[in-house]
């Protein structure tokens, strides 16, 4: 790992050193622009709507037991 680092390190001097020396010029030939992309994209349509229907609901009663008191036995 280290020796990656050093190869890089080196080539990254011997470019320094080449554009100090005017060996290599870089110039900008058109500005640059930054711009986000543009997408366009087909999808599936989805309606939701209300329909009224009747429902038929169990009717459910419930009865709390008297007060009969169970013999003792």
């Amino acid at each position: 790992m280290r020796a990656l680092l050093v190869i890089i390190g080196l080539a990254v001097l011997v470019l320094l050193a080449a554009m100090a020396f005017g060996f290599i010029n870089i110039d900008q030939t058109r500005p640059g622009v930054v711009q986000a992309p543009k997408f366009e994209a087909s999808v599936g349509r989805v309606d939701v709507g209300m329909e009224n229907k009747t429902v038929a609901v169990p009717k459910i009663s419930v009865e709390k037991p008297g007060n009969t008191a169970t013999p003792a036995q």
